[in-house]
C-alpha cells in the first residue's frame, strides 16, 4: 500500500552502452602501477598478484583472467567489459567503475570497499563475500548473478535494481538506499541491516520472507 505523499514508482536503472573500437591484444608483460590501457584485450592471463594500483582502464576487456590477490586499488575502469574473470581476494578498493560490464565472474572476497560505481551491469557467474562497505552505487544492475554473504555496510546505492539475482546473507547496516529496487531478486536473505531498506521496493511474497528479520529488528515477539 503506497502512503499519501509516497511515488507509486521506482526509478530504473540507466545501463552502460559499452561499444568497444578494435581492441591490441597486451603483450605488456606485468601491470604497473598508474599504468594507462587504453583500447587493449587482455585474454587468457594470469594476473595474479600483480601491482595495478591507481592504473586506468579505459575501452578494455579482461577476459578469462585470473586476478588472484591482484592489486588493484584506485584503479578506474571506464567503457569497458570484464568477461570471465576470476580470482580470490582481488582488491579493488576505491576503484571507480563507470560505463562497465562485468560478465560471469567467478570472485572471493574481492575487496570493493570505499568503490564509485556508475552505469555498472553484473551479469551471471558468482562472487562470494563482495565487500562493498561505504562504496556508492548509481545506476547498477545486478542480473542473473549469485551473491553470497555481500556487504553494503554504509553504502550508498541509488537506482540499484536486482534482477533474478540471488541475494543470500546480505548486511545493509547503515546503508542509504534510494530507488533500489528488489522486487526481481530470486532469492532475497538479509542478514542484517533490515531497518536499512527504507528506499527499497519489494514485492508481497519478499514482504512475508522477511517478516521474521523485521519482526527480530522491532523487537516483536511472535507467539502462537
Amino acid at each position: 500500500m503506497v502512503r499519501k505523499g509516497q511515488r507509486e514508482t521506482v526509478g530504473a536503472a540507466r545501463r552502460p552502452e559499452v561499444r568497444l573500437p578494435e581492441l591490441t591484444p597486451w603483450e605488456g608483460g606485468e601491470l604497473e602501477p598508474d599504468g594507462d590501457y587504453d583500447g587493449l584485450e587482455f585474454a587468457d592471463l594470469d594476473l595474479a598478484g600483480q601491482e595495478g594500483i591507481g592504473a586506468r582502464f579505459m575501452d578494455c576487456a579482461l577476459r578469462r583472467c585470473a586476478l588472484d590477490e591482484a592489486g588493484l586499488a584506485k584503479a578506474r575502469v571506464l567503457d569497458s567489459v570484464l568477461e570471465g574473470i576470476r580470482g580470490v581476494g582481488t582488491d579493488l578498493s576505491g576503484a571507480s567503475l563507470r560505463d562497465v560490464e562485468l560478465l560471469e565472474a567467478r570472485l572471493g572476497g574481492v575487496q570493493l570497499h570505499g568503490s564509485v560505481w556508475e552505469r555498472v551491469v553484473v551479469r551471471g557467474g558468482k562472487i562470494d563475500y563482495l565487500n562493498l562497505r561505504t562504496a556508492r552505487l548509481k545506476d547498477v544492475v545486478f542480473e542473473e548473478c549469485v551473491l553470497v554473504e555481500p556487504d553494503f555496510g554504509g553504502a550508498v546505492l541509488e537506482r540499484v535494481e536486482f534482477r533474478g539475482c540471488a541475494l543470500r546473507g546480505a548486511d545493509f547496516t547503515g546503508a542509504r538506499l534510494a530507488d533500489v529496487d528488489l522486487r526481481g531478486a530470486a532469492e532475497l536473505d538479509i542478514a542484517r541491516g533490515v531497518d536499512a531498506l527504507s528506499g527499497a521496493v519489494i514485492s508481497p511474497g519478499q514482504l512475508f520472507d522477511l517478516a521474521p528479520a523485521l519482526a527480530a529488528q522491532l523487537g516483536l515477539r511472535v507467539l502462537g
